[in-house]
């Protein structure tokens, strides 16, 4: 072979060793950029509910502002550094005028921290007209709050109201002035708080893509008795445990609501559009329904109303295919006794309606996973009854109650 050749040959070999290299750190590139991309979007930010409540019409002639101001007190689940509102007029009778909002960290009471206060605005507006059966959000602003830090929302009404969108609480966090805008006063003194939030629906904070909402949806079992509920006491765990933290917990009860009829507000068929799929970045919805079918009609003494084992179970079937349709876990809670409890509700056909619910929502399969409050809740000695030690007044929860509730569920549920 010629000095010639040989030269020739190396140069191609080197050429071609060059070309692989080449071809590999092109692979190595596209990668690594694609690994980046990847990381970049789970870092991404989204918009997530850290607060809501459900909303309900009020009376005629009842609820009604004008020209004052209400600050209502939250606690938000997940923290951040970034929120925003949403104010309520989907019962409203007219447009709501929104006069000024404020949003600021709670001192104490109507008190906020001098300094955390930020004026909202709508669409760039420090006023707004909320069109009856609407919603409205406010701009996003800057604000650091950690987890499970209590806001406090202050929105002035310029204007008669009209019957108020309200939702009944037990906790007294709603301050309402006199005449005039006070929303961005550091404090309200010498004014008492009510239970009932009005028109204040949502607090979201941008959060990682990721992340999640829980939805505890159901009747005052789930919106709870005492100063504690159950929602509350499941988001603690959450966020103690690694693979959850990125979810918030919200709660959605409504005291003494059906899944079928209208009641105390309307009933959970209704109201699920807009208090669970309405929810932003809802992924797991927790059904905790029909208790309250089978009590009220003996409650009342309406026996018109009676609901049979057959007609809960085909409501709970319809809200499990309405959150499935748009992608959320559905998680089935069974239905706590209520024998012996002050309402005095225990007949022996309103007990068998509740078994075969019961039975149906472990065995049936319909929904992703099965949270078993009637198990832990009942008293071993009598399991028609609710477990005194545990519970208020026979059906709801005391504080050591929700926190068993919450314990008996499942965390890998949401992982």
């Amino acid at each position: 072979m010629s000095t010639l050749t040989k030269k020739i040959g190396l140069l191609l070999g080197v050429l071609l060793s060059a070309s692989c290299a080449m071809t590999s750190a092109a692979e190595l590139t596209d990668d690594s950029l694609q690994y980046q991309n990847s990381l970049r979007d789970s870092y991404r930010e989204q918009w997530v509910t850290t607060w809501t409540k459900p909303s309900t019409a009020s009376a005629e002639n009842a609820n009604i502002f004008e020209n004052q101001t209400i600050r209502q007190v939250v606690s938000i689940s997940s923290g951040g550094q970034r929120f925003r509102i949403r104010i309520s007029n989907a019962f409203g009778l007219q447009p709501l005028k929104i006069g000024a909002a404020q949003l600021a960290i709670q001192a104490s009471g109507p008190a906020i921290v001098p300094g955390t206060n930020r004026a909202l605005k709508f669409s760039g507006l420090p006023t707004i007209s909320i069109p009856a059966g609407a919603v409205a959000f406010s701009d996003p602003i800057d604000l650091s709050a950690a987890t499970q830090t209590k806001l406090a929302v202050s929105i002035y009404f310029p204007e008669n109201t009209g019957p108020a969108t309200h939702v009944e609480g037990v906790n007294k966090n709603t301050y309402i002035t006199g005449a005039g805008n006070f929303s961005g006063a550091l404090d309200f003194p010498g004014i008492e708080p009510v239970t009932t939030n009005y028109f204040l629906s949502a607090v979201e904070v941008s959060a990682r893509k990721n992340s999640g909402v829980v939805i505890a949806f159901g009747d005052s079992v789930t919106s709870g008795a005492t100063s504690t509920n159950w929602p509350a006491f499941l988001f603690a765990r959450l966020n103690a445990n690694y693979g959850t933290q990125k979810l918030s917990v919200v709660n959605q009860g409504i005291g003494c609501n059906r899944t079928l009829r209208d009641g105390c507000g309307p009933n959970a068929s209704a109201r699920f559009d807009r208090d669970v799929l309405a929810v932003t970045a809802a992924t797991h919805v927790i059904v905790a329904l029909g208790l309250v079918d089978i009590i009220s009609p003996t409650f009342t003494g309406d026996t018109t109303q009676i609901a049979s084992a057959s007609d809960i179970i085909v409501g709970l079937k319809q809200i499990i295919e309405r959150a499935r349709a748009k992608g959320l876990k559905v998680y089935g809670a069974t239905l706590t006794p209520f024998n012996h409890s002050i309402f005095n509700v225990y007949t022996l056909e309103n007990e068998a309606t509740r078994k075969a619910v019961n039975r149906w929502i472990r065995t049936s399969g319909a929904y992703d996973g099965v949270i078993d409050f009637d198990k832990v809740v009942r008293d071993p000695a009598d399991p028609t009854r609710f477990w005194p030690i545990y519970t208020v007044d026979g059906i709801h929860p005391n504080d050591a109650g929700n926190e068993l509730m919450a314990n008996a569920i499942d965390l890998a549920l949401f992982e």
